[in-house]
Order: C-alpha cells, then structure tokens, then sequence
C-alpha cells in the first residue's frame, strides 16, 4: 500500500470470507499478529482476504481491536490528538474502564464466543483469545463433564462396546473426571 501522507492514517482494507468489506487504520489491523506480519512484509497491496472468518464475526474482532489499540500513556481512549489536559486520565482507570468494556462486550451467544475464539486464533490476537477463553472456562467450571460436553457440542469420545469398560476406565482415572 501507498505511504500515508504526514498527519494521516494508514488505511489497510480487510475482506471477510463472504465478501464485505472493512477498512481499518493499519494500527487497529496491526492488533492481529497475522495482519502484522503481513503487513511488515508488504504482501496487502489489495487489501488482506481473511477466508474463514464472516463479516458478522470480522466486525466484532474490528470492534474489539478498535477498543484495543495502544493509546499514548494517559491519553483518553478515544484516541484523539492533542488531547486537553482535561482528557488526562490515570492509566488505572482507562484499564478500569476497559475490562468494564470487555465484560459488556463478550456478553454474546454461545455460537459467536465460539466463532470470536476462532477468529482471535486465526488471526493472532492475544487479548481476544485470553478474553473469549477466560470466559468459556468460566462458564463451564464447575459443569460435570456430561454437561460441558454437551455444552461445547461434543460427542462420547469413548467408543467402547460395553457401560462396564467405560466404568472401569472411569475409577482407573478418577481424577480426569472429577
């Protein structure tokens, strides 16, 4: 992509696996490590396809990122330049202020968490990934594991042609069911 003239923003174009398309400040897209990469390596002349995540998901990891870019130190999250002395907040707070944006934000079905995880895995975003998997463990602690199974739609993995096997494997190793 063109060099961005002094004063304005890079913009990089990013293209959902059904065809819209988003275009993002290169800092906010730079929050994926994949895109990072990508762009370091001058491979997004037309923009960055990311084939397996839909525009409903892809909006959500941009909304995300958008929240999430680095600010200067103490500056207003809303990233404006040249910020007022009264835009001064405490690094504490803006942190406070963040995770109330993420409890609020992740509040989402089962089916989009899913889809968030996979998108924040693909695309290399650590925050994403450690917040959509933080709540995931905290939604099926303390589920037995019939439940969390049914929970995160999965089958027996056991295919054992007796209920004894099953339960002698169960007492052999109680404490991976427990």
């Amino acid at each position: 992509m063109e060099t961005a003239e002094a004063g304005e923003k890079k913009m990089i174009m990013l293209k959902s696996s059904d065809g819209m398309e988003f275009e993002v400040e290169e800092a906010v897209a730079m929050e994926s490590q994949t895109i990072r990469h990508l762009i370091e390596d001058d491979c997004v002349d037309k923009g960055i396809l990311i084939p397996n995540i839909n525009s409903k998901i892809l909006s959500k990891v941009i909304e995300y990122c958008n929240k999430h870019v680095p600010t200067m130190p103490g500056v207003v999250a809303t990233r404006a330049t040249g910020a007022a002395a009264s835009d001064i907040v405490a690094p504490a707070a803006l942190a406070e202020d963040l995770k109330i944006w993420d409890a609020e934000f992740i509040k989402v079905n089962r089916a989009t968490r899913f889809d968030l995880i996979q998108a924040a895995s693909y695309l290399n975003i650590k925050g994403l990934l450690d917040l959509t998997s933080q709540i995931t463990a905290e939604t099926i602690s303390g589920h037995t594991l019939e439940e969390i199974r049914g929970f995160l739609s999965i089958k027996n993995d056991y295919y054992l042609p007796e209920e004894e096997e099953e339960e002698t494997i169960r007492r052999e190793n109680q404490w991976a069911f427990q």
